[in-house]
């Protein structure tokens, strides 16, 4: 090759960097377009509500949105028929866009930032950052009735972060969490068997029962609100050192929490991307209830990517890594729980009136599989082409719609099932899923205001899966062989539904926003459970239980077949809780006081009979020291400001 041609062959490799270059950074936005808006943000309840109310096309299913998506989302709300929103609601849209819009350069007082704006040289590359600074905080308690101890808890956190975009298609933000908290919590047994009880341990195969601890929802807390905002463990101030990690905040404890991301978009945002920490919730017909990637899950490192060319169509993968369950020591914890997660999603929507969705999950082993990474490979398709070492699971969505009314919609998420005992799909615990069936209407004579009725069922054993001995992590710990973990959890919580397997819950909530500046709440719900404590205790009812491995045997097994209510202790509990969140406008800065009121009414039930025996029995009410009622009255208050 000349000189001559070579010179040309660099000159037009550099132009088309160049292009590139100056396609994807040399362009001026309005807002940070990329950055993602927290779940807990009360605009996701706004597009639910208005994507109901026929203001809306659908959007896509994998959460959280970019502020990009969101600004767009208000734009086409306030663009729809004027007669269709209160004056209200579009004060509440306009307060919304001026939280997400870009300010000015220099300190904003309202929003807790201080904002640049710039051009770096030598492609006059435009890039702007806000950072700021939050805090909230708050105390919780709660007073029981009978010998139950009260208790008191706190939570307050402290966030410092910057956000910003180069350009106008790559965005970036960092968060850091001080928390401060106290929650303590029941230890109900040290019992409970993995595996049913009498279940005949092969080491050879890692299979064998374990006893484990069994713990109650933090005391002061209604049951399933506690959330945790600190990463892999916590410190009592008083015991920090470099080994002083604690699995649990029972006494006052400290504990950073970093969220970070890096994003972008591409083709006016047809194909975006993000690697970052955050909380996700994917594949959710109501905001808060995906049987799937539930927005209570904890956060993890992952990268994901959507396409979505027009608004009935979107596809969407992720692939990330799973974080321990801090129980033991720091490193036997960590060893056994060396997991990725990916996820595959597919979308349909009709308008308003029809969506589909399906796809796969797949938790399995840390190791380079491209297969898994893979967006168009179909993730359980994929699994035999690689051998079985991995925890697979499949789920499809469907809503019905009528505009203006409400909505219907049905869910299923499959974790492992024979086909060919479909016909027996409630009766043996070999077929593990999900099953959710919902409704949500609109209340026309409030602002943004729905009430929604849904029942969730999770069978035994779901989202759990017998531990494993995989090829590339042996010996093991210590050169000692240890099967590694493949349930659907991630830092002690679990990535889907929020319940317990076998539990089923029914539940009624109905949310407004009945002032500009308040949003409100109230919300029942009765919740069933398998105990995993005592002499009653049901196979398959916590996220450790592991159903044997046995292909042929756990399909006929007497105690393999369920009975729900009917094959052992069960906890009822009937909660009532109301809450309110308002911001004080007349104030120099937007402080908000929230708070919650709760009761909550638990008992037990128990068969006539040896449970797990596979043996359907009756049931009756029970009040013993094992198994005690109680009922809870529930206070909690806080204050925020940008927080």
């Amino acid at each position: 090759m000349s000189i001559m041609s070579l010179n040309r062959t660099q000159t037009f490799i550099f132009r088309i960097i160049m292009f590139f270059t100056v396609l994807v950074l040399n362009t001026h936005l309005y807002s940070q377009s990329h950055i993602s808006v927290s779940l807990e943000d009360p605009v996701y309840a706004i597009l639910e509500n208005a994507q109901i109310r026929g203001l809306l096309l659908p959007m896509p299913g994998a959460k959280p949105y970019t502020r990009n998506q969101v600004l767009a989302a208000i734009d086409s709300i306030t663009a729809s028929d004027p007669d269709l929103l209160s004056d209200t609601e579009r004060r509440i849209l306009e307060n919304t866009r001026k939280k997400y819009s870009r300010s000015e350069e220099g300190l904003d007082w309202q929003k807790g930032a201080y904002t640049i704006d710039r051009l770096v040289s030598p492609l006059n590359i435009p890039w702007n950052a806000d950072i700021g600074a939050g805090g909230r905080f708050s105390l919780a308690s709660a007073v029981y009735s009978g010998d139950r101890d009260n208790a008191v808890a706190t939570d307050n956190l402290i966030t410092v972060y910057t956000t910003g975009d180069v350009g106008k298609s790559f965005s970036y933000g960092f968060i850091f969490v001080g928390h401060l908290t106290l929650a303590p919590r029941r230890l109900l047994g040290e019992d409970y068997n993995t595996f049913y009880e009498g279940f005949t341990d092969d080491p050879v195969k890692g299979h064998f029962n374990r006893k484990m601890k069994i713990w109650d929802e933090p005391d002061a807390y209604i049951p399933y609100t506690y959330r945790k905002y600190w990463d892999g463990a916590v410190f009592f101030p008083a015991e920090i050192d470099a080994g002083g990690f604690q699995p649990w905040p029972d006494k006052f404890s400290i504990a950073p929490h970093f969220l970070g991301e890096m994003s972008g978009g591409i083709f006016s945002d047809v194909i975006t991307w993000r690697f970052g920490r955050m909380r996700r919730e994917w594949a959710s017909m109501a905001e808060g209830r995906s049987i799937v990637f539930n927005g209570t899950a904890q956060p993890f490192v992952a990268i994901e990517t959507s396409f979505n060319p027009v608004y009935w169509f979107s596809a969407s993968a992720i692939t990330g890594a799973l974080e321990y369950d801090f129980r033991d020591d720091l490193k036997t914890s960590a060893w056994a729980s060396q997991n990725l997660f990916s996820m595959e999603m597919v979308e349909y929507n009709f308008r308003n009136f029809f969506h589909a969705g399906i796809g796969t999950n797949v938790v399995y082993s840390k190791r380079f599989e491209p297969g898994y990474i893979f967006p168009v490979k179909n993730n359980f398709l994929y699994q035999d082409s690689i051998g079985d070492f991995d925890n697979m699971g499949i789920f499809a969505n469907l809503r019905l719609q009528s505009p203006g009314i409400g909505s219907f919609w049905f869910s299923f998420f499959g974790d492992d099932i024979d086909p060919g005992m479909i016909t027996d799909i409630f009766k043996y615990d070999r077929q593990t899923f999900a099953l959710q069936a919902g409704s949500k209407i609109v209340i026309p004579w409030l602002p943004f205001a729905s009430a929604s009725l849904l029942y969730t069922k999770i069978e035994p054993y779901t989202y759990t899966h017998h531990r494993l001995f995989v090829p590339w992590y042996n010996p093991g710990y210590e050169n000692e062989p240890m099967p590694m973990e493949s349930k659907y959890s991630s830092m002690g919580t679990p990535l889907g539904y929020y319940l317990n397997p076998n539990s089923d819950e029914l539940l009624f909530r109905v949310d407004a926003m009945p002032t500009v500046n308040t949003k409100a709440h109230f919300q029942y719900q009765m919740i069933r459970h398998g105990a995993e404590h005592g002499s009653g205790q049901v196979d398959g009812s916590s996220w450790f239980s592991e159903l044997d491995a046995d292909g042929g045997n756990r399909s006929n097994k007497p105690e393999l077949k369920k009975f729900f209510l009917k094959d052992g202790a069960y906890r009822w509990q009937h909660i009532f809780q109301i809450g309110a969140d308002h911001t004080l406008e007349s104030l120099p800065l937007p402080v908000r006081i929230f708070g919650n009121v709760g009761l909550v009414y638990s008992f037990y039930t128990n068969i006539d009979g040896k449970p797990n025996s596979g043996t359907e029995y009756s049931w009756s009410f029970i009040d013993t020291p094992e198994y005690p009622k109680s009922t809870g009255f529930y206070l909690s208050i806080g204050v925020g400001l940008y927080l």
